[in-house]
């Protein structure tokens, strides 16, 4: 079978790989359509594991079962990290914290023809596909998850108000879930073509840069750039909540204005990944949004390369979609 191997950013080859074998209670997905997350191109994460074969939002059809509870043809999401559901990170919430989360993955990765899903996949992360959901829109699963954990952890409410720092795909899927739930929401970036896509995902307000001053009751960084963190001091007003959604360099020092957050009860908190309950909740939201309209290029795996220089040049693309 065909694979994306990713050697670094500007280096992801089109490679051949024996098909999996599965065993008893195992899957062997044929893969649709598989996103490109910007997390695909941290090169500082990536390239210390390379060669590796990426790709964590899968959509497929089951080609073979070897689970009474599966059968050959079914349209599935497949959840490519699993928690234990027992430990005590899972028993108090924090699923993204688990040990077996983070060691467990599909077998090779999304950006794959077939992918072999493992027993513990099978049992706790295999998602029908809803009527209507093709599998392009069905690879917005998980980044839509990940979006109501972080929404969720922040425990914002109806009216409050959502500023979200960075109108990228995750922006865009933070205004979309923040206006589902009432809020007002408010869109910044530099990039005038994301902007327009947030007003059109309903942004109630948007701004370029920081060149307002507006406080909010949650601010979701989707954006490590030390500017837009900044920003998110300034901006964030009297008991509200930031969320640090986008990952940045480790090399990053933060100087935390920490009298002014104290006297002001700030809180802040990290968002990472997507659990059980918030991909529930994603598949119940998928048809609720706008998804096909977020996905603006699409390329079959031997262009590979292709989508990841549409994603790293972040010009006038959203989402990025390999189709198999």
């Amino acid at each position: 079978m065909k694979v994306g191997v990713y050697y670094n950013n500007k280096d992801i080859r089109v490679e051949e790989k024996p098909i999996p074998k599965i065993s008893e209670g195992e899957i062997l997905m044929k893969t649709r359509a598989c996103g490109i997350c910007g997390t695909d191109l941290l090169e500082w994460y990536r390239i210390k594991k390379a060669p590796l074969i990426l790709g964590h939002e899968a959509t497929g059809e089951i080609i073979e079962s070897r689970s009474e509870n599966y059968k050959v043809g079914q349209r599935i999401f497949a959840s490519h990290h699993i928690p234990c559901n027992k430990c005590h990170y899972c028993l108090n919430g924090h699923h993204t914290s688990c040990e077996t989360l983070h060691q467990t993955n599909y077998d090779p990765g999304g950006f794959s023809e077939y992918i072999r899903l493992s027993r513990m996949n099978v049992e706790f992360g295999i998602y029908s596909l809803p009527d209507g959901i093709s599998y392009d829109v069905g690879s917005l699963i998980e980044p839509l998850a990940c979006v109501i954990r972080a929404q969720n952890l922040a425990k914002i409410w109806e009216r409050q108000t959502l500023l979200v720092i960075g109108c990228g795909v995750s922006g865009l899927l933070n205004v979309t879930l923040g206006k589902i739930r009432g809020l007002y929401t408010i869109g910044v970036d530099l990039n005038e073509y994301r902007l327009k896509k947030a007003e059109e995902f309903g942004a109630d307000l948007v701004f370029k840069g920081n060149k307002e001053k507006i406080l909010a009751d949650c601010v979701i960084l989707c954006s490590g750039n030390p500017e837009a963190i900044d920003m998110a001091f300034s901006s964030i007003d009297k008991g509200g909540v930031i969320v640090f959604f986008a990952v940045p360099s480790p090399s990053l020092q933060i100087p935390f204005p920490i009298s002014n957050l104290w006297r002001q009860e700030i809180t802040m908190v990290t968002s990472y990944g997507a659990g059980p309950r918030d991909l529930q909740e994603a598949l119940r939201l998928i048809k609720k949004i706008d998804a096909e309209s977020m996905i603006t290029h699409r390329f079959p795996l031997e262009k590979i390369q292709e989508g990841f220089s549409v994603v790293e040049e972040q010009k006038e693309s959203m989402k990025v979609v390999i189709v198999l």
